[in-house]
């Protein structure tokens, strides 16, 4: 054989490898691509079915009396009313309460961890907003009930602790980390320039914040809040323990002590007890529906502005400089007419509670408090300014403090080994919670198995291999979507695809998929960020040596990812073992004594365990608060363990 054929067959040889090997990474490609559509498929699955289940509900019932009427009693035999009106309102008024209370305090907190707490108070506060995020809300609903509640029954000597106002507390507590860490972010990415341009002019400390950094951080401290928003309206089993569920409108509308109904809390109640496909069927998802759009506006909007935050900070948006000059007369007059409607509203809102007399001297004090702080020097500003932040960020660390303090206090004595090896007995009285344990882990278990692999895949593909056009823009935009969807819509939407229309029935295959499918946009989220954050030169490098785009991420970059994708994996664990909303419909039995030995066996947990025995079962106390206690150290091991994978990355390895 001669030297050119040789080369000849050689150079053949060549190119067929080079052709399996980009074939090989088409495959692969496409196959990324797949798994990061999966979040489009299922945000048009969970559109479908929400519209298809509620049928044809409006041909029967006009939507001007399902959304304009306040008569909700579907179960009445001679003529069912399905107004909707009161639970609409319920839900934004506790909506509403939740976020002034939050507002202040989440920003607040903001500034002060970014601006002022020394470095290592600053990773002890981060450290707490993480684990009261981890929090289950059925924990947030138990404490509501049996130590919110009772409180406000005491001090302000009213019949029943369930009210708005008590809504309002716990959901304000349950927004508050999302309102900190992205308000503390868009803080901390204000260029330091900012900062020390304004301090060389002579500003203050608190002007420096207020006149400086804050107008640059606006757009992220929006976005916190309509994330917060989000986040309090899909709540459903805390407000459904501690508002009373009345459907009624408040008289007067600013009564925070009444009872309300929100819409979440309504599905969670009456879905369980409604035959398939009957009108009150329909009418619950027809209320699903009202909650999908608003969530999914909220959501929509605070991802364009999250977007728009992106562009100014890579410099991809075109700034466009207006100046309007504004004469000092008309500013001073807009705040004093901004300051008068203030005081208005708050004089009328705290007139109904302790009548007008009061509230007007109450009103004048503020405004004289006020007026002396604005005549007061800029250094006694910031004085005042600051101890309201301090404040701010003690509160939050405080409402941490008590919520765990009084879990301990009262669950430990429950805690025995027979406690936690035991079935329940006497209804949950007596006996143990081991079968809610070992149900929980199952659950978790199989919903990592299902999620893992897609949210990894598709964030590999987000990472590496999205370019920026209309269809990564909508994958982008339903993942974002599908994480803000609340968690009972999931389950409603379990219900009526695994449950009914694949026909899994009741059963821990079903919950499985329903909380895979809910933590599937966390895992997707942090394996991209996790797989951006290995510098450009690795891939660099591994290219250099003959890999192709594929070995180049598997072999180099993925490794040096993978402490952050485990880190997402734990926390969709977390967030999986503390859900109750997305299992009840789907998986859920109580007091089961033996385990499930199929997958389409049912099972308990210990959110669902927990909320029978404080909402159905009578003297259970000891009982619960032991399930509280143990839940809460399930759930908060795994996102310690998270936060400390973290930490150990970031120490060790400095790109």
């Amino acid at each position: 054989m001669s030297k050119n054929s040789i080369l000849e067959e050689d150079q053949e040889l060549e190119f067929i490898i080079i052709a399996e090997k980009g074939t090989k990474d088409k495959i692969i490609k496409y196959f990324l691509f797949m798994c990061a559509s999966i979040a489009i498929i299922f945000i048009f699955f969970i559109i479908w079915f929400l519209f298809a289940s509620a049928g044809n509900f409006f041909h029967h019932v006009h939507w001007d009396e399902f959304l304009l009427e306040d008569d909700w009693d579907p179960t009445n035999e001679d003529e069912p009313k399905y107004g909707a009106l009161a639970i609409i309102v319920g839900t934004i008024l506790v909506t509403i309460g939740a976020l002034v209370i939050a507002i202040p305090l989440g920003i607040g907190t903001a500034i002060f961890i970014s601006q002022i707490a020394p470095s290592k108070m600053k990773k002890f506060l981060k450290g707490a907003v993480e684990l009261l995020s981890g929090i289950p809300s059925i924990v947030f609903g138990y404490f509501g009930l049996i130590i919110l509640n009772v409180w406000l029954m005491d001090t302000f000597e009213i019949d029943s602790g369930n009210t708005w106002l008590s809504g309002s507390i716990i959901l304000a507590v349950m927004a508050l980390p999302t309102i900190i860490s992205v308000s503390e972010d868009a803080i901390s990415s204000v260029p330091v320039d900012y900062k020390e341009a304004s301090l060389a002019m002579g500003a203050t400390k608190w002007q420096t914040i207020k006149k400086a950094i804050l107008p640059a951080a606006l757009s992220g401290i929006i976005a916190s809040i309509i994330l917060g928003t989000g986040r309090a309206l899909g709540e459903t089993m805390a407000v459904l323990m501690v508002t009373g569920n009345t459907a009624i409108v408040p008289e007067p509308i600013t009564d925070i002590f009444s009872s309300i109904r929100t819409i979440t809390a309504t599905i969670g109640i009456e879905m369980g007890e409604v035959p398939s496909g009957s009108r009150h069927y329909q009418a619950l998802f027809a209320l699903a529906i009202v909650l999908f759009i608003f969530t999914f506006g909220i959501n929509t909007i605070a991802t364009l502005i999250l977007s728009r935050i992106s562009q100014k900070s890579t410099g991809k948006q075109k700034r466009r400089k207006i100046n309007i000059k504004i004469p000092q007369k008309v500013k001073d007059n807009k705040k004093l007419i901004y300051y008068s409607i203030l005081i208005l509203f708050l004089t009328w809102v705290i007139a109904s509670w302790i009548g007008w007399i009061l509230a007007l001297v109450i009103s004048i004090t503020i405004s004289g408090l006020f007026f002396l702080f604005n005549k007061s020097s800029a250094k006694n500003q910031q004085r005042f300014i600051f101890s309201l932040i301090y404040s701010a960020a003690f509160i939050v660390v405080l409402a941490l403090g008590i919520l765990i303090y009084y879990l301990v206090i009262r669950g430990l004595p429950a805690i025995t080994w027979e406690f936690l090896t035991e079935g329940p007995d006497d209804l949950g009285r007596k006996g143990g919670i081991f079968p809610a344990i070992l149900g929980t882990l199952l659950l978790v278990v199989g919903a990592i198995f299902y999620s893992v692999p897609i949210g990894i895949a598709a964030g590999i593909y987000l990472a590496e291999y999205a370019k920026e056009g209309r269809i990564t823009r909508i994958i982008r935009a339903a993942i974002d979507n599908l994480n803000g969807v609340p968690s009972i819509v999931f389950g409603l939407f379990g219900l009526a695809f695994f449950v009914f229309y694949l026909g899994l029935g009741i059963s821990m295959i079903a919950g499985q998929l329903t909380l895979g499918l809910m933590i599937l946009p966390t895992i997707i989220k942090t394996t991209e960020e996790s797989v951006k954050s290995v510098p450009q030169s690795v891939r660099e490098g591994s290219l250099a040596l003959g890999s192709t785009k594929w070995q180049s991420i598997s072999r180099a970059v993925m490794p040096a990812a993978i402490p952050g994708i485990i880190t997402g994996i734990i926390l969709g664990m977390g967030r999986a073992a503390g859900e109750t909303a997305p299992i009840l419909f789907t998986a859920m039995v109580f007091q089961q004594r033996y385990l499930p030995r199929y997958p389409t066996d049912p099972v308990t947990s210990l959110t669902y365990h927990l909320f029978i025995l404080v909402t159905s079962i009578p003297d259970s106390e000891a009982q619960a608060a032991g399930t509280a206690l143990v839940l809460l150290v399930l759930v908060l091991m795994l996102y310690g363990i998270a936060i400390y994978i973290r930490n150990s990355y970031q120490k060790k390895i400095k790109w």
